[in-house]
């Protein structure tokens, strides 16, 4: 680790610290109340995974209403959960949609595929250069903000059916508008390709500037033929099955089956309700501990500001008390320079001058610039004079 990336550490962990590790708890608590957040909407899922009916695409017609199928009005919605074929739905359709193709090719393995994402990601440098102590900087707060891959992704129309039979009677369509969930896509082709550098390349290395080195490229497609499990909402629209996704389940398109889903629900429920009690644990100590402090400390400040207040009227009060003593009659060559009222009694220091009464010293004291009202010298201090 080099020593800007030690002092960034140290930066943030301080920052963390602060307040006696009232950010990092309140961070801590952040923490816990998304695990409860994501520990209550798996619970939930969970519960409807469990109750909802597993079927094949040819018994899906028998459990949903025949009211719905019959219909030409979308149903109730139900959730099912079917395991079924990849197919286009060009292949299916009777009719002249039928006879034109509506399948996408792999332009890198020639597989014939409903879904073809692509991905190229761009491969930065780490060489910081002469002046790399900004790209710290443009690392840690600007690079995220700066997009490094490109992803399309297209899509055809497609089915699930029953596998090992043709022609196929019964389907249902996947309609994937508004779906957010990971498609159980298969990596056909993945390379690394070099970027050849340019003069500019050159004067972004030497300023510390981070510039492409590679080009990381990707395609993965959903083939026809596999075998999927589709999680959703089952109805049908013009007497055709049609399945949609659920936005309350992590599922939709899966190549693990129902068990397999459960289980690893129960697994995640699991670390996460275990994670939300160590956060939710570790984020109240450090909070009381932090509160704790900051209210002794408060107590303490508040302790010493009225100690001070009380010194500061007890000063006041004995100062006023001197002075009251000191109203007596005094010969003219022993009055206060600059009261005329009562006699000399402070000496200024360095110079030595005995030209003033204590409460006329203080005055002078208590002055941004003190000088002596006679030589005009700077003073550091007054002493009383006492007569024995």
């Amino acid at each position: 680790m080099s020593s800007h990336e030690q002092a960034l550490v140290s930066l943030f962990s301080q920052l963390a610290l602060s307040f006696d590790g009232a950010i990092l708890g309140l961070a801590l608590a952040y923490a816990a109340v998304r695990s409860v957040l994501k520990l209550t909407a798996n619970s939930a899922a969970l519960d409807k995974l469990s109750v909802a009916p597993t079927v094949s695409v040819s018994d899906l017609r028998s459990l949903l209403d025949s009211s719905d199928a019959d219909g030409d009005s979308q149903g109730c919605d139900k959730l099912v959960i079917v395991r079924g074929t990849v197919e286009a739905k060009s292949a299916v359709e009777s009719g002249w949609k039928s006879l034109r193709s509506s399948v996408l090719v792999s332009r890198e393995s020639g597989d014939n595929a409903v879904v073809i994402q692509r991905t190229q990601t761009c491969i930065y440098t780490e060489w910081k250069g002469f002046f790399g102590w900004t790209s710290d900087l443009r690392a840690l707060f600007a690079r995220n903000l700066r997009q490094q891959e490109s992803t399309s992704l297209r899509t055809v129309p497609f089915v699930l059916v029953d596998g090992g039979r043709r022609p196929h009677g019964d389907y249902v369509v996947v309609n994937l508008e508004g779906s957010r969930h990971p498609l159980p896509l298969t990596t056909v082709y993945h390379k690394l390709q070099p970027i050849n550098a340019s003069p500019y390349t050159f004067l972004q290395a030497l300023f510390g500037h981070e510039y492409p080195v590679g080009l990381l490229d990707e395609e993965k497609i959903l083939p026809l033929g596999k075998d999927i499990s589709a999680v959703g909402m089952c109805y049908f629209r013009n007497g055709i099955a049609e399945i949609k996704s659920c936005k309350e389940l992590p599922y939709f398109l899966s190549e693990m089956s129902k068990d397999q889903m459960i289980v690893e629900l129960k697994f995640k429920t699991k670390v996460l309700f275990w994670s939300g009690i160590i956060l939710g644990s570790l984020s109240v100590g450090i909070l009381g501990y932090a509160f704790v402090r900051n209210w002794n400390r408060w107590k303490q400040w508040r302790h010493q500001r009225q100690a001070q207040q009380q010194g500061q009227t007890n000063y006041d009060n004995a100062e006023f008390e001197i002075l009251d003593n000191e109203m007596e009659e005094v010969p003219d060559g022993q009055l206060c320079v600059i009261c005329l009222m009562r006699r000399r009694r402070s000496v200024f220091i360095p110079c030595g001058h005995l030209v003033c009464c204590q409460g006329c010293a203080i005055s002078v004291e208590r002055e941004v610039a003190p000088k002596c009202p006679v030589c005009r010298q700077e003073i550091r201090n007054s002493v009383r004079i006492f007569e024995s």
